[in-house]
């Protein structure tokens, strides 16, 4: 039954629970201890200090019974493994990629596909770069261009398909300032970035179009991609009567090869892949692999990881746990909304995206608003959370539009029930009510890459105590 806002039914989980683990229930005293201990980064928190964890949906699925029983039969063999054929044949069906090779997980394959197509002054265009697309993008010498659709800006509008690329902007870019200097096209399905909010096929159509005329190869982060057909499968006429796999095919035919984390779509706890149609690239990602991740039969995983990635991208196209999925996002939502509580709308498909512009507008991106409200979250009710703004992508990608700034609550696949999503909304709702207390916070350690990950923070005004290198 589903639950078309918070005021109704919440989902039905589409299946039962056999194995049990505690949730860790720290006091506040605890938890006040432990952000002082963090330097006020929910990174380095541990999970026996956290009462439900949004941090990632990444590697934090819990995993069917047929994926823990093809751990126990698989076959570890260095080379050639058994596991490996049904890997490899599995996303050939499902992508119709002939070339592929396994990783540990995305960033490497973003790694793998970067560093070997990106030279400096070269322009990587994208709906929205993630946070390791950005890094892998830049750390080539390469910049990487945003160019969602205006709607994808504002936070209230009911745009379908927030996730488009704008069509003529990215003409803009690949026959003006990037002409001659793009080696490839990428599209996020979904936008992580913009709040999981998906791509139309025909969007896809038009970019792949454009991409192809000029002789520019279309690679798709396709880590949320049955998400992202399951929204097509929804929103898009002419599609409500085709299976998620249908939609996959037309999906990926548009495209010349993909990376994948398989921690999210993929259902599993690590791995990746890196897939393509070019038979001469593959040879030259073949190499990379060899060097940096293990031989391309294992690619850095356990052979037994493979097979467990198999039947997670076949259960991942499973009707009934794709409904189940998008409408625990939107449940949690309706709960939000009924509050009062601003986020991104509508919800996308991996989690909500609190708007931290209206939560707190009483701070600025200098008091670090979205780390603020993380912090707030947890030290209300042991809820982790992550930032998604400024400090997260720390400049570097060219923009139209001024940034976003979220602070993303994602929700893991087949962990939580809905009674813990009720936790969380009113855990939220009782921050928001008291939000004009909520103080902002300075950065006492910044990084030079991906600062989100390791930086340190203390509350504004408060006295910081020496880092270990000035004790030394």
């Amino acid at each position: 039954m589903r639950a078309v806002d918070g005021t109704g039914l919440p989902p039905i989980e589409p299946f039962r629970i056999k194995v049990v683990e505690r949730l860790p229930q720290p006091t506040p005293e605890e938890r006040e201890r432990a952000l002082e201990r963090a330097g006020y980064n929910l990174f380095n928190l541990t999970s026996d200090e956290i009462r439900i964890d949004l941090l990632t949906d990444s590697g934090t699925s819990a995993m069917s019974d047929h994926q823990w029983a093809a751990l126990m039969v698989g076959d570890e063999s260095y080379a050639g493994s058994r596991n490996f054929a049904e890997f490899e044949s599995t996303i050939q069906a499902i992508t119709g990629f002939p070339h592929l090779m396994p990783t540990h997980q995305g960033r490497a394959a973003e790694n793998l596909l970067f560093s070997t197509l990106c030279k400096p002054g070269d322009f990587v265009p994208n709906n929205m770069h993630f946070d390791t697309t950005q890094a892998h993008v830049r750390n080539n010498g390469a910049r990487p261009v945003n160019v969602a659709i205006d709607e994808a800006y504002d936070l209230d509008s009911p745009h379908p398909f927030k996730g488009n690329v704008d069509l003529p902007a990215l003409t803009a870019l690949l026959d003006g300032e990037g002409s001659g200097r793009v080696p490839l096209v990428m599209v996020t399905i979904t936008n992580n970035t913009g709040g999981g909010q998906p791509v139309s096929l025909e969007n896809l159509r038009a970019v792949s179009e454009q991409a192809h005329a000029r002789r520019i190869p279309l690679y798709l982060d396709m880590c949320r991609w049955a998400e992202n057909a399951y929204f097509i499968r929804q929103r898009e006429p002419g599609m409500a009567d085709r299976s998620i796999a249908d939609i996959g095919r037309a999906i990926f035919a548009l495209a010349d090869g993909a990376t994948m984390s398989a921690k999210k779509d993929g259902l599993v706890n690590i791995g990746g892949f890196v897939a393509t149609r070019d038979p001469e690239l593959f040879e030259r990602l073949k190499e990379a692999l060899i060097l940096y991740e293990g031989f391309p039969t294992y690619g850095g995983l356990a052979r037994r990881d493979l097979g467990a990635i198999a039947v997670g991208l076949r259960e991942a196209m499973e009707l009934d746990y794709l409904e189940h999925r998008i409408e625990q996002v939107r449940y949690l939502g309706g709960l939000l909304a009924a509050r009062g509580v601003p986020f991104l709308k509508p919800p996308g498909g991996h989690g909500i995206y609190l708007d931290v512009r209206r939560f707190l507008p009483h701070l600025t991106e200098e008091d670090h608003a979205g780390q603020a409200l993380a912090v707030e979250l947890y030290r209300e009710g042991g809820v982790r959370s992550v930032e998604v703004g400024a400090i997260m992508f720390d400049g570097g990608v060219t923009e139209r539009h001024a940034p976003l700034d979220f602070v993303r609550l994602a929700i893991p696949r087949r962990v939580y029930t809905s009674a813990h999503l009720a936790y969380v909304a009113e855990v939220v709702a009782r921050v928001h009510a008291r939000r004009e207390g909520v103080r902002g916070l300075v950065m006492t350690h910044r990084p030079p890459r991906l600062p989100h990950f390791t930086a340190r923070f203390a509350p504004a005004g408060a006295k910081v105590p020496p880092t270990p290198a000035e004790r030394r």
